[in-house]
């Protein structure tokens, strides 16, 4: 995206100032004061259910005979328990090659496996490595640092054993700093990193870099490191770090923690969850929605909010991506056929019901802004009248701690989402791998729900509920949580048996 923008500013004969506003122009033109991020528009803010025969009978929750099984049963031990330890890895040696520094964009999911990575690489490299630095986020604006979210003595302690690791770098290395990598090329930086490069190429490449300079810097870094052909050792030592090393600063827990027993003690908030009052605790749901503009443009796809939406977004596709999109070649038809359009929070809340979840449900929404706003989620509402989130269950004060930055925002939904009974996303991204990475290592249950089926059933205006939810149900028997066995150029992060799992 960065390059296309770049085009745009190409001198041309006679078209330069026209090509510079051009793009300034549309958005004022259809973006009001500059809001092209805005998450509602007044032209569609009525927003219609666009399966009003299914919602209706899911609302009067006619439940057939086909729910198999309890939706809140716990997930039955598979066999596998966490396997993280190295047994036969290489000590740390007493002499480090260096420093690595690395520099993460992304949002907060993408960063911390990047933070992983760049823990397998330093010990790759027998070097010591810097707390890494998070690049401002060029969507969010938000300029969280590692220590802004993590807790950094907790990090450093337990790895102490695996990986050298500093805060910051000595006093003969302050100019090591990313203003200086800014404003010239500079020997010491590695920019050709190539994506999931292997260990020998990091010893072939960086190594001599360490060894001539003291430090070396990489960037840009994320999914710079194979999840294959990697020792053992390195392996369970990217999902140390994920697993055990990377905890969210106090204020973060403890704010999550308050989030938590809201949801489990609505009555009672207060309640302490001892061993006597456990039986007492509700349970709930987690539901990242993924449904913001971005995604929604990015799809292609029609969803539902008639003329004025498909111009809004015909239109932000045009300035943000000059009209080329994924998958445009495609009818929206064949694209929901193939599983690749986003749920809307009305579907999302449909194969919820079919699934056995009544209004009674308490949900919690861990999403930023969803597209539509609150027209979108209304029907969602509807269905689940006990939903929440985090602007009406924490108190101003307790808001005001994580207000305007995304990353904290994101750690704190990931943190309930973590003590959730069940985790749902609408659609696959990096919250919603890391979530099945993680919830699959603890052995929680997570429905990952079947995007290409649900696009089909959808398509089918004349389906019956009781057939939409036998196929609903049959179709997520194994899509709960079950262990999948991660195969080649598979994230180690999303599927983290068998590289960090042992059968027990």
């Amino acid at each position: 995206m960065k390059a296309e923008h770049q085009n745009l500013y190409q001198p041309h004969k006679g078209g330069t100032l026209c090509k510079m506003l051009f793009p300034v122009l549309l958005l004022t033109l259809f973006f009001p004061l500059g809001h092209a991020q805005s998450s509602m528009s007044p032209e569609f803010s009525i927003i219609k259910p666009r399966h009003s025969r299914l919602l209706k009978s899911a609302l009067q929750r006619e439940t057939s005979a086909f729910l198999l099984s309890d939706p809140w049963a716990p997930l039955e031990n598979q066999g596998w328990r966490s396997c993280v330890e190295s047994r036969n890895g290489p000590a740390l040696p007493e002499k480090s090659e260096g420093y690595i520094q690395v520099f993460l964009d992304g949002g907060l999911n993408q960063q911390r496996m990047g933070i992983c990575d760049a823990v397998a690489v330093a010990k790759i490299l027998n070097a010591t490595l810097v707390i890494p630095y998070l690049e401002v986020n060029p969507v969010w604006k938000d300029s969280s640092s590692f220590e802004d979210i993590y807790d950094v003595d907790h990090f450093i302690d337990v790895l102490k054993d695996d990986v050298s690791i500093v805060k910051e770098l000595p006093e003969e290395y302050s100019w090591s700093t990313r203003e200086y990598y800014a404003t010239a090329i500079r020997d010491n930086r590695i920019k050709v990193a190539p994506v999931h490069a292997s260990a020998n190429w990091y010893l072939e490449n960086v190594l001599p870099v360490l060894r001539s300079y003291g430090v070396a810097a990489i960037s840009p870094f994320s999914h710079r490191l194979s999840f294959d052909n990697l020792p053992m050792d390195i392996q369970r030592l990217r999902c140390k770090v994920n697993f055990q090393a990377l905890t969210f600063v106090p204020h973060i827990r403890t704010l999550g923690d308050a989030l938590i027993s809201r949801l489990r003690y609505p009555q009672d908030p207060l309640k302490v969850t001892a061993a006597g009052d456990k039986e007492m605790a509700g349970k709930f749901v987690v539901l990242h929605l993924r449904f913001d503009k971005d995604m929604a443009a990015h799809s292609a796809c029609d969803f539902g909010g008639g003329k004025a939406e498909k111009l809004a977004l015909a239109k932000y596709r045009q300035v943000i991506w000059q009209g080329r999109v994924l998958n445009s070649q495609f009818t929206d038809e064949e694209l929901r056929s193939l599983g690749r359009c986003p749920m809307t929070p009305e579907e999302v809340g449909l194969l919820l019901a079919a699934l056995g979840f009544d209004n009674s449900t308490r949900l919690y929404l861990a999403s930023h802004k969803v597209y539509g706003g609150e027209a979108r989620i209304s029907t969602l509402r509807e269905l689940f009248p006990l939903m929440e989130d985090k602007k009406n269950l924490a108190s101003s004060e307790e808001r005001s701690q994580i207000k305007g930055k995304a990353s904290l925002l994101a750690a704190v939904d990931y943190y309930v989402g973590m003590h959730s009974d069940i985790f749902i996303s609408a659609s696959p991204g990096n919250m919603h791998n890391a979530m099945v990475g993680h919830r699959t290592y603890l052995n929680l249950k997570t429905i990952k729900p079947s995007m290409a089926l649900m696009g089909q059933l959808f398509l089918n205006k004349n389906i019956s509920w009781s057939d939409f939810q036998q196929s609903v149900v049959e179709g997520h028997q194994n899509r709960q949580g079950q262990i999948r066995l991660r195969k080649p150029k598979q994230s180690i992060y999303t599927y983290p048996a068998p590289d960090c799992m042992c059968q027990a």
